[in-house]
């Protein structure tokens, strides 16, 4: 029954995740929204919703260690796992400009999520700060580059009117709360059954769980052979995850850090982050055996957690 319940939060974050982004793309098409603006902050919040429901829910739920675990432990799985399998697949060319932007404004969303850890709890104006942050950077990117969501990639469906777009949306929105909330009960019901930390179960079920948005997409867009789209999934959710869904709970409901993470997940987010900037920058571009390593070094990181 545990594991029916943890399955069926898993498909409902995804359902509901694809769901919410084709229409709210498709309704702010219809409105006459900038392609850009769609995409950073429509298509960009709303792959990043099951992220952001599930760390709302677990902090309401009284475990930090979900809601916190979630966060760090998805970077870590975009970074090493899913950006390392995307790059098996196929060598990831990185575009330097693009880079030397969104590579800069990730790194520094690692560092402000280090800030935040190491204060020990999540406060309501650390999470001011946060959400500031993400406007600034989404101000500054629609400032500085015209970024274009093309509606045949399936972002934004083809013919969707406004009153179906708007179902897609709330339908997508409902599916992801209820998933969500099966998901984080079935955790903390998995970690109590288990025997281990609920943030354990954060960083690693929960983080690839609803990590899997992202990992469809890079998939995809690795077999399409358009890696670019991939490396750029990636960067992009490493910073709403920080900057958004870290910002929004405390502001929601500040919630304190479990000291496992600020003594070593949050260091193994940061060497990830490290990685992933020096195999962008050597060559610009990341190899299939960058690839191989990424994907070495998570298992790595999930064989420490399952000893500890």
């Amino acid at each position: 029954m545990l594991i029916l319940e943890l399955g069926a939060g898993l498909v409902l974050l995804l359902l509901g995740g694809e769901s919410l982004v084709r229409g709210a793309a498709g309704f702010a098409a219809r409105m006459g929204v900038s392609p850009l603006l769609i995409g950073l902050t429509v298509v960009g919040f709303g792959t990043s919703t099951p992220e952001l429901v599930t760390s709302l829910e677990a902090a309401f739920a009284g475990s930090p260690g979900i809601a916190i675990g979630n966060v760090v432990g998805s970077n870590t799985a975009n970074i090493l796992l899913i950006l390392g399998v995307a790059a098996v697949l196929v060598p990831i060319p990185v575009a330097r400009r693009a880079f030397l932007r969104d590579g800069t404004v990730a790194a520094l969303a690692a560092l402000a999520c280090l800030g935040v850890v190491l204060m020990g709890s999540l406060e309501r104006l650390a999470g001011v700060a946060l959400v500031a942050m993400l406007a600034g950077y989404i101000v500054f990117a629609a400032s500085r580059e015209r970024v274009e969501v093309a509606e045949g990639d399936g972002i934004i469906p083809r013919g969707m009117g406004v009153p179906a777009a708007l179902a897609f949306a709330l339908g997508g929105l409902v599916l992801t709360i209820l998933g969500a909330r099966l998901l984080v009960g079935g955790a903390i019901e998995l970690a109590e059954v288990a025997g281990v930390s609920d943030t354990i179960i954060g960083l690693t079920i929960v983080a690839v769980g609803t990590s899997l948005p992202e990992l469809a997409t890079s998939l995809m867009a690795a077999l399409r052979r358009q890696p670019e789209i991939a490396f750029g999934n990636i960067v992009g959710s490493n910073i709403y995850n920080v900057f958004g869904i870290l910002g929004v709970t405390a502001l929601v409901h500040p919630i304190p850090v479990p000291p496992e993470i600020a003594a070593f997940d949050i260091w193994v987010m940061l060497a990830a982050t490290a990685a992933l900037t020096a195999a962008a920058v050597t060559g610009w571009r990341i190899t299939r055996r960058e690839g191989a390593a990424m994907l070495a070094a998570y298992a790595v990181y999930i064989g420490v957690l399952a000893a500890g």
